[in-house]
């Protein structure tokens, strides 16, 4: 392994490593010593105080620890931040990081760990994405292997997860995902590896905390594409259906909906009644508005109707792809109204680009806090935003369910008060 670290990749941004892996070429990962005096193939960090300076806090700091971090599901901006924060803070502690490539593919074949140092995760903090690669089909409790004769078998090849994270000398997980790749780390924790979550999600939807990192940036990415639709739809005076992410809540919808001056904003939380909607679009033309703006949530479903979706079981994920509510409410609210009426599905936009300051500064404090629980001896925990503290929350309560828009939220009255449907 070269004593040269490198900076993270350019191939776009969050782009990953083409680094090496644990280990030096033609060494086991279980031959590489825990000390040594050779910095030519220690890939740990130098710690940033030296004699005569403060050491920074943490009740670990006499035992060098070896920590790795992954990220699992869906992209959200604030990623990079996260493995900085966790990068710098465990290496002013003296500790060793190493990042796991593609959720926990870098666990099955540990040819996929890199080494982080402070060199390496310089300058991604502001950058979208992950330099260590994400998936939503990376579940090692059910890993999709193809058959000779073209169907698809199911293996869990979890036992082997834990195997090589022992092996590789590994003394904590630092987990950074969602409600479904926190629910993989909860049950990895259960069978022996020892974890310490992140939330990300830009659905806001996991429990235990206020805000996950990745929300604030969705929120802002699709309130000013609503902006934007405005005076398009003004120019031909159209009603326009803006379709946001969320899943099964509605965070994004009602946030980016109050704040782009929608019409109409429609959430999983509550069911909508379409005549209900129509009549709010018709109520525009007294008030000498010609168009209007609606903005429903992927997850969003009629009075008495389910959710629609785009695609089932695809081949190791677990979840349906939600999707076409948009489409579906603009040829029925065409039919209403009689008013030309056109869909916008803003999708993976929503993921995409840099972090906004909100963004950038949580996922900083979580990975800071995620390093100082590491040294306090807690395991099986995420970190929460309780503000103004972070806090640890046990894992357990986090994925036993999420997190929706309450009824009952300012938010919501907000909306009312505005005279903004929300389809009731």
């Amino acid at each position: 392994m070269s004593g040269a670290a490198r900076g993270p990749s350019t191939r776009g941004q969050g782009g990953g490593f083409d680094g090496p892996g644990l280990a030096r070429p033609g060494t086991s990962a279980r031959q590489v010593p825990e000390t040594t005096a050779d910095p030519s193939w220690r890939a740990g960090c130098t710690p940033l105080w030296t004699a005569g300076q403060a050491r920074p806090p943490g009740g670990l700091l006499s035992q060098r620890l070896r920590i790795a971090i992954n990220t699992g599901g869906g992209d959200a901006p604030g990623l990079n931040a996260v493995i900085h924060a966790v990068t710098l803070a465990a290496c002013r502690r003296g500790w060793e990081v190493f990042g796991i490539q593609t959720g926990y593919a870098g666990l099955l074949d540990t040819s996929r760990l890199v080494p982080l140092t402070p060199e390496r995760v310089a300058g991604i903090v502001s950058l979208g994405g992950t330099i260590l690669g994400t998936t939503n089909r990376g579940d090692p409790f059910n890993i999709p292997y193809p058959e000779p004769g073209g169907g698809v078998a199911y293996r869990d090849e979890s036992d082997r997860v834990v195997a090589n994270f022992r092996r590789l000398g590994l003394d904590v997980l630092v987990a950074v995902g969602g409600d479904g790749s926190l629910s993989l780390a909860h049950r990895l924790s259960q069978k022996g590896i020892p974890v310490v979550a992140v939330p990300k999600t830009i659905d806001n939807d996991l429990e235990g905390t206020l805000r996950t990192f990745g929300f604030d940036t969705a929120v802002a990415t699709a309130t000013d594409a609503i902006d934007k639709l405005h005076s398009t739809a003004s120019a031909h005076e159209r009603v326009l259906v803006v379709e946001v992410m969320g899943r099964y809540a509605g965070w994004i919808a009602l946030h980016s909906g109050v704040s782009g001056s929608a019409d109409v904003i429609l959430i999983p939380e509550i069911p909508f009644d379409l005549e209900k909607v129509a009549a709010r679009i018709a109520e525009n033309a007294l008030h000498g508005k010609c168009y209007g703006i609606v903005v429903a949530a992927e997850g969003a479903r009629p009075v008495g109707g389910d959710m629609m979706t785009r695609e089932h079981g695809a081949v190791g994920r677990s979840e349906v792809l939600l999707g076409g509510i948009a489409e579906w409410e603009t040829r029925e609210l065409a039919r209403r109204t009689g008013k030309e009426t056109r869909s916008i599905v803003l999708g993976h936009l929503q993921r995409g680009g840099s972090p906004t300051t909100f963004d950038r500064l949580l996922a900083l404090r979580f990975g800071a806090a995620a390093v100082r629980l590491i040294a306090e001896g807690k395991r099986d925990v995420m970190v929460s935003y309780r503000p103004p503290e972070m806090a640890a929350v046990p894992l357990a309560e986090v994925v036993a369910r999420s997190k929706r828009v309450p009824l009952d939220s300012d938010t919501i009255a907000t909306s009312r008060d505005l005279g903004i449907s929300l389809g009731d």
